[in-house]
């Protein structure tokens, strides 16, 4: 297993769609694995794969606390098929946007179809903590971040920051 290099803000690379997954193999078996080792290593629960520039759509979760014992899990071409009116808050962050949190507003439940490491079809009912989980890193693999649900000023803030940064690491 590989920790990988982290894509950060502005890298026009976290915009990008990310492309279904045709086939179930070894490269995507090590993909997983070196997204899990990355995602635990940021430390953080959660990476989509274009996060660390690979434009698939695969994610891996883990929302066990600290002290219990790791529970990952690989959604592969992951689909919310429903979710509720009820909605929910989150203070969220990302490991794409380091050092910044927002609340977001977000369904409190939601139906996830995906495949598990073994190509076997699944379906997820997740509120709480997961489904906020689920539902940003499913929108990192259609080219959305979490600050695109705060103010425009908020949003602008954060993007001229981290644009600022990236170009100071450049010199």
């Amino acid at each position: 297993m590989t920790i990988k290099p982290l894509i950060i803000l502005p890298d026009p690379v976290l915009r990008q769609l990310s492309t279904p997954i045709e086939r179930l193999d070894s490269d995507l078996q090590r993909l997983a694995d070196d997204m899990l080792e990355t995602m635990y290593d940021a430390p953080g629960i959660g990476l989509a794969a274009i996060q660390i520039g690979v434009p698939r759509r695969v994610l891996v979760i883990d929302i066990a606390r600290e002290g219990e014992e790791k529970q990952p899990q690989v959604f592969i071409n992951p689909e919310i098929v429903k979710s509720s009116d009820e909605r929910s808050v989150y203070e969220e962050g990302c490991l794409s946007i380091p050092d910044y949190y927002a609340e977001v507003e977000r369904p409190a439940v939601v139906s996830v179809k995906y495949l598990d490491r073994n190509g076997k079809e699944q379906t997820v009912e997740a509120d709480g903590l997961l489904a906020t989980c689920l539902q940003h890193e499913i929108d990192h693999l259609n080219g959305v971040l979490f600050i695109d649900y705060i103010s425009r000023l908020k949003r602008e803030m954060v993007i001229k920051k981290f644009t600022k940064a990236a170009k100071s690491k450049a010199l």
